[in-house]
């Protein structure tokens, strides 16, 4: 899938068969930001101002803007692959959030098909 990026915010990119219109929301926040277009290009236009305008909201009212994808959540996982995650850390003489971490790095280098950037990472990571 493709997203739309601005001033750090992400927004998704939908289309509507019903009425032929281009649609989105800004992702990894809690609030609402939707925005339309019947093209790409008017579609991202008003992504853009619905950035804008959120921002400026924000500013005029004295509250700090959400932040997108801040670098922490919570993730809720069965106690044994807790445990078996925990102790693969300890092995590895790592933190259990450094192992998940990695864990995902490799999850979104396998996905994404970056095999240079794998091979780049396990050779500055080796340690002899």
């Amino acid at each position: 899938m493709k997203y739309l990026t601005y001033k750090g915010y992400t927004g998704s990119i939908e289309y509507s068969k019903e009425d032929g219109q281009l649609y989105g929301k800004v992702l990894g926040i809690r609030g609402l930001i939707s925005f339309e277009g019947d093209t790409g290009k008017k579609l991202e236009v008003d992504f853009m101002e619905a950035i804008d305008a959120y921002l400026t909201d924000c500013n005029q009212n004295s509250v700090a803007p959400e932040k997108p994808f801040k670098g922490s959540f919570n993730v809720r996982i069965s106690p044994k692959l807790h445990r078996k995650a925990a102790l693969l850390a300890m092995e590895e003489n790592s933190s259990l959030n450094s192992f998940v971490a990695e864990s995902i790095r490799e999850r979104i280098i396998k996905e994404s098909g970056d095999k240079k950037r794998a091979k780049k990472r396990k050779s500055s990571n080796f340690q002899g």
